[in-house]
């Protein structure tokens, strides 16, 4: 079976796949479509990443891809508040994975300054994301285990301000409890609810039975505070396609 489960729930819209090959090969189309038609309808495309683990087949098949990769800024979702060739940087990970190939010259901007915390360096940062071509064209988003998505973790320091949505700031600094998911680089630099619904669409990006339950809860889950991901999949501004694999 190579075609996907297709549903909408909660006005998401589902593609579960049977395998993660045939899930990173239809993401990756779909990320070409999205990101080719924006260059033709606007002359340009952003495209803002996340780091993490599962993402890396998807960036590397798309860095293989024949794009007009001139045209497109790529941008990170979040940053931990580590130097940009650190072993733990999203933006070193992108550079490895992404930003190769067809897509060795592309236009990056990260999110990590020369301040020394990032609740001091958003004012640069903010600056950086303002002169991207927005409205985002193609978001991708992860959910760890704990509910968490971009940079903004349950119950952490900035979180509630971040997940406001009165909250006109397109980014936020966040300082993360101390867990497993965390490891020990707590502090973070992401874009805030705001900044993610300043996307044009949304790809939620999940692998294995235990992401699937957590993001069936958070479907339903009032608490935004306690599962952040909630907050994304219950809003309706923004076009949301949740790709799903074991």
């Amino acid at each position: 079976m190579t075609e996907p489960i297709i549903a909408t729930v909660n006005k998401v819209n589902e593609r579960f796949y049977r395998n993660r090959e045939n899930l990173f090969e239809s993401l990756t189309d779909f990320c070409q479509q999205t990101l080719e038609k924006a260059c033709v309808e606007n002359g340009n495309a952003s495209f803002m990443v996340s780091g993490g683990s599962t993402p890396a087949p998807l960036y590397q098949r798309l860095s293989r891809r024949v794009m007009s990769w001139q045209k497109i800024d790529v941008a990170l979702v979040d940053e931990r508040w580590v130097e940009p060739d650190d072993e733990n940087s999203n933006q070193r990970f992108i550079k490895n994975t992404l930003l190769q190939h067809n897509a060795s010259d592309v236009r990056f901007t990260g999110l990590k300054t020369s301040q020394p915390s990032a609740e001091q360096g958003l004012s640069d940062a903010t600056k950086d994301y303002e002169s991207l071509p927005n409205p985002w064209d193609l978001t991708i988003l992860g959910m760890g285990a704990d509910g968490h998505t971009a940079s903004i973790f349950p119950d952490a320091q900035g979180t509630e301000e971040a997940l406001r949505e009165d909250h006109e700031q397109i980014l936020a600094a966040i300082i993360a409890n101390p867990s497993e998911v965390t490891g020990d680089n707590l502090e973070r630099m992401t874009l805030s609810h705001h900044g993610l619904m300043k996307s044009k669409r949304i790809v939620l990006l999940i692998t294995g039975e235990e992401k699937l339950d957590v993001y069936r809860q958070a479907l339903n889950e009032p608490d935004h505070n306690k599962m952040p991901i909630s907050a994304v999949l219950q809003q309706n501004q923004v076009p949301l396609h949740v790709f799903w694999a074991p």
